[in-house]
C-alpha cells in the first residue's frame, strides 16, 4: 500500500487556556497543502515493525511516530501483525508542517486498508489521538476547525485553490518551551478565527490571506528573528498575508498566483533560505 501523507498549514492559532491535566486547550484552523511524503507499507510475516527511511536524520525506531502507529494499531485491532514501512521524506523535519503526524496517519490509512480491518475515519483519528496530538487532523486532512489538544475536529468549507510559499530560515524552538512561555505571560489573543471562518465561507481569498495568526509566531519571534525577516520578503514581494505554521519555524506566504510564489521563493533560495511552492488541496480522493 501506497499512502501520500500531506503537510499541513495552521490558517490561524489559538491557545485557549490550559488544562487540569497539563495540555493546553488550542482552536485551530488547519489546511492540507500539496507537499507531502510518500509512505509504503507492507506486512511483514515475522509479526516485526520495521521502518525504512531515506533521510538519515530520521528515527526508525520506537521514537518515530510511524512505529507507535503501528503498535496502537494493532493493539486497536487486537490481531498480532507486522509491517515494514519506507518513508520517502519531502516535508521538512520539526518544522510545524505536521510531517511526522501525517505519515503516521498515513500508515493507520495503509494498515487499515492492509490488514482489512474496516475501521472507519473516526476509529482511526481515536487511535491516533493516543500518541500524536495532529495526527487525528491529518487522517481526514482538507480544511477543519481543530479545538481542545487538536482532536475535536469540525469539517469546514473547502479552501479556494491558493498558492503559497513555505520558508524556513534555521531551527525552531521546542513546543513544550513555547507553551512553558505562554503560561508564563499570557496576553489576551488577537487572532481572529471568527473572522477566519467567516472568509473560508465566503471563499474570499484575500479575506482569508489578512487574517492569518499563530499565537506562538510573537514567542518564537522573540528568539529567531529570521522569521520576521522572512516574512517581510515575502510580504515585500506580493504576499497577500504570511504567518508562521505550527510551532515554527516555517513561514509560508499566500501570492495572487503561483508566477509571483515562484518568483518569490527564488528570492528567498537566493537570500539563503529553504524555500518552495505549493498549494492547498483538498485531498478527498487523493490520498492514495
Amino acid at each position: 500500500m501506497v499512502e501520500r501523507a500531506y503537510a499541513k498549514i495552521n490558517l490561524t492559532l489559538e491557545v485557549v487556556g490550559k488544562r487540569d491535566d497539563g495540555y493546553h486547550n488550542i482552536r485551530s484552523i488547519m489546511q492540507t497543502v500539496s507537499l507531502c511524503d510518500y509512505i509504503t507499507v507492507k506486512k511483514d510475516e515475522s509479526d516485526a515493525i520495521i521502518i525504512k527511511s531515506d533521510k538519515c536524520n530520521i528515527p526508525t525506531d520506537k521514537r518515530n511516530l510511524v512505529y507507535k502507529a503501528c503498535e496502537s494499531f494493532f493493539r486497536a485491532a487486537g490481531i498480532k501483525g507486522g509491517a515494514i514501512i519506507e518513508i520517502k521524506k519531502h516535508i521538512p523535519v520539526a518544522a510545524g508542517l505536521a510531517g511526522g503526524s501525517s505519515d503516521a496517519a498515513a500508515t493507520l490509512r495503509a494498515l487499515n486498508r492492509l490488514y482489512k480491518t474496516g475501521f472507519s475515519e473516526d476509529m482511526l483519528r481515536k487511535i491516533g489521538a493516543i500518541f500524536g496530538a495532529d495526527v487525528p487532523y491529518c487522517i481526514s486532512g482538507g480544511t477543519a476547525l481543530c479545538e481542545g489538544i487538536g482532536d475535536i475536529i469540525t469539517p469546514l468549507k473547502p479552501l479556494p485553490r491558493m498558492d503559497l510559499v513555505i520558508s524556513i530560515g534555521g531551527e525552531g524552538m521546542s513546543t513544550p518551551a513555547m507553551y512553558a512561555k505562554f503560561d508564563d505571560n499570557m496576553q489576551q489573543n488577537t487572532i481572529d478565527t471568527d473572522g477566519m471562518l467567516d472568509a473560508i465561507n465566503k471563499s474570499d481569498a484575500r479575506g482569508i490571506a489578512a487574517r492569518l495568526g499563530n499565537t506562538f509566531e510573537r514567542i518564537c519571534c522573540e528568539k529567531r528573528s529570521f522569521i520576521i525577516k522572512i516574512k517581510s520578503i515575502m510580504i515585500q514581494n506580493g504576499a497577500l498575508g504570511a504567518v508562521m505554521s505550527g510551532s515554527g519555524p516555517s513561514v509560508f506566504g499566500f501570492f495572487h498566483d503561483k508566477e509571483e510564489a515562484a518568483r518569490c521563493s527564488k528570492l528567498l533560495i537566493s537570500k539563503g533560505y529553504y524555500a518552495f511552492y505549493c498549494n492547498t488541496i483538498n485531498i478527498a480522493n487523493k490520498k492514495s
